[in-house]
């Protein structure tokens, strides 16, 4: 009697925490989903002249219009895209009408390609400021020499260009062409593997309550068996 009481407890209590296991990944999955249609929203809002004074928190992904000229200076940023493979990000600065000068991510090109030099001319931009959190203790420095950068490191690469810290993204291909596709923010990019977790663990509850119906029922079929 004592075994198969043991089993029960076993058995309620393990599938019990693997149900509760996928249903907070389950609330988890909600709130990210909540997230990134938020996100989406902002990414695609009307984009607005830059403020004055900005939170990297509350302005991340916020569109904004930039007019202003391009200034001499790029840095490329090593990056992979799906189906293309290799490529360089290309992140310039970029003189607004106000004086204020700020990063630009213009696009990619490929990583055989050459940086195009860009005419100096009053151009108007949109974009999305960003403040990507891509450094970890794995990221290498960046190759000043050979002008490759392996994150982008918006503090280090405003001191690198002399630009204020401010990032933003291209969203749309200006009407100039400054020999770049643009590679706006995308919501893709932002891991969501909730429902992997769901799927996982309440599938291993019912992994658990199976074995352990096995073992109670062969174990009232014969008391006697200890394996």
């Amino acid at each position: 009697m004592g075994r198969f009481l043991f089993l029960i407890i076993v058995g309620i209590g393990g599938a019990g925490i693997l149900v509760s296991l996928g249903i907070w990944q389950s609330q988890r999955l909600a709130w990210k989903t909540d997230l990134i249609a938020s996100i989406e929203q902002r990414i695609a809002a009307t984009p607005v002249s830059l403020p004055i004074d900005l939170d990297p928190v509350a302005d991340k992904y916020t569109p904004v219009t930039l007019t202003g000229q391009f200034k001499e200076g790029a840095l490329r940023v090593l990056a992979s895209r799906r189906q293309t493979g290799a490529v360089y990000r290309i992140v310039r600065p970029f003189v607004l009408t106000d004086g204020r000068t700020v990063l630009v991510d213009t696009g990619w090109i490929p990583d055989d390609a050459q940086i195009s030099t860009l005419v100096a001319e009053e151009i108007r931009l949109i974009g999305n400021l960003h403040w990507p959190n891509e450094i970890d203790g794995f990221t290498p420095e960046p190759d000043v020499k050979a002008n490759i950068w392996f994150a982008r490191d918006v503090p280090a690469m405003a001191d690198a260009l002399g630009t204020l810290p401010i990032l933003a993204v291209l969203r749309d291909a200006p009407e100039t062409d400054i020999g770049v596709t643009p590679w706006p923010i995308d919501t893709g990019d932002i891991p969501n593997d909730h429902l992997q977790y769901v799927i996982t663990w309440f599938s291993l509850a019912a992994i658990w309550a199976g074995m352990s119906a096995f073992f109670l029922l062969r174990h009232s079929r014969n008391p006697n068996v200890t394996g």
